[in-house]
């Protein structure tokens, strides 16, 4: 039993065999008490941090380097949603045990995710405990220029990328909610467990001076639009008929739910001025990646709500907006 315990790997054995690499943007990368970063002359630091707790935000079986990639995706989806180029990110976690397989395929997944989006791993802690991650991602942006959520006008375009709803729809289909089919589940569950953020589109936004206001969409469609419309003191306006179109083969009352509420989507929603929407068109088809224009901003001054218009303009009802942690 002694040396059982003995041949285990320490905190420090398992950073140093998966977690540490070459850091060439930092001036001190992981080793010491802390990193030592310079940002670039001219920029802001955009700094986020996202939690992911095993049962509630991913399924204890999920595959660790697909988790590997989320982790650290889920938090470069804030950065891209402010126009920031992702720099550097921290992180944090507790594991129930030194699972060296598990680890050697989520730090994997991770690192492939960080590679793909030119982010360095800086440091961080382990300790012993439930399944928990927790990343903290640093991102540049020149000065005066970011995304922020309070800057839509009245009468801006509301936008979203990419098809919504079909991580809620993977997700419903792995609790056995609903069946699908053989190649859509597999499309539905990649979405869910391997998103995309979308640093390209968030650059561009803030670079061409394409977008006022932009979020990611991580709870829902409904609820995170709402926060853009409650930072910057306005209604918005959602159309039910120029919404992504319904995933076929879905129930369209399932479909629509997902597509509104269901959260993990990590694309973007945004507000552009009437004047940017053929600028918009030519970069959707230069990312290959769909933008809808969904709905509008206008003037709300008693209550800075969502509301989702049918074809006749008639407000339908909204029963749940998306997902809250606390509900």
């Amino acid at each position: 039993m002694l040396k059982a315990l003995e041949d285990m790997p320490s905190e420090f054995d398992l950073i140093a065999r998966y977690f540490a690499k070459p850091t060439p943007q930092a001036v001190l990368g992981p080793g010491d008490d802390c990193a030592l970063l310079a940002p670039s002359l001219g920029m802001e630091l955009a700094i986020t941090t996202d939690m992911l707790v095993s049962g509630r935000h991913f399924l204890a079986d999920t595959d660790p380097f697909q988790l590997g990639w989320k982790t650290l995706a889920v938090n470069l989806s804030d950065l891209a949603a402010m126009g920031a180029k992702p720099r550097w990110v921290l992180l944090a976690g507790s594991l129930p045990r030194a699972d060296e397989s598990w680890l050697a395929a989520f730090s994997d997944g991770f690192f492939a995710c960080a590679g793909r989006y030119g982010a360095e791993l800086v440091g961080g802690d382990t300790t012993r405990g439930p399944l928990n991650l927790c990343v903290t991602a640093l991102g540049e942006v020149p000065a005066g220029t970011a995304l922020r959520r309070d800057a839509a006008q009245t009468d801006d375009d509301l936008w979203v990328s990419g098809q919504l709803g079909l991580a809620a729809l993977g997700l419903a289909h792995l609790l056995d909610q609903v069946q699908l089919s053989h190649g859509f589940s597999q499309r539905c569950i990649a979405a869910l467990q391997k998103p995309s953020p979308r640093i390209e589109l968030g650059l561009a936004l803030r670079e061409r001076k394409l977008a006022h206001a932009a979020i990611d969409i991580s709870d829902g469609l409904l609820a995170d639009v709402g926060h853009l419309a409650e930072r910057s003191k306005l209604g918005v306006e959602i159309y039910r008929t120029q919404l992504p179109y319904l995933p076929f083969g879905v129930a369209p009352e399932l479909a629509r739910n997902a597509q509104l509420a269901g959260g993990d989507d990590y694309e973007l929603a945004f507000s552009a001025p009437f004047n940017a929407r053929h600028e918009l068109a030519a970069l959707a088809a230069q990312l290959d990646l769909p933008l809808w224009r969904i709905g509008r901003f206008v003037e709300s001054p008693s209550a800075y709500e969502v509301r989702l218009l049918d074809e006749n303009g008639v407000i339908l009802p909204i029963t749940r907006k998306g997902f809250d942690h606390f509900g």
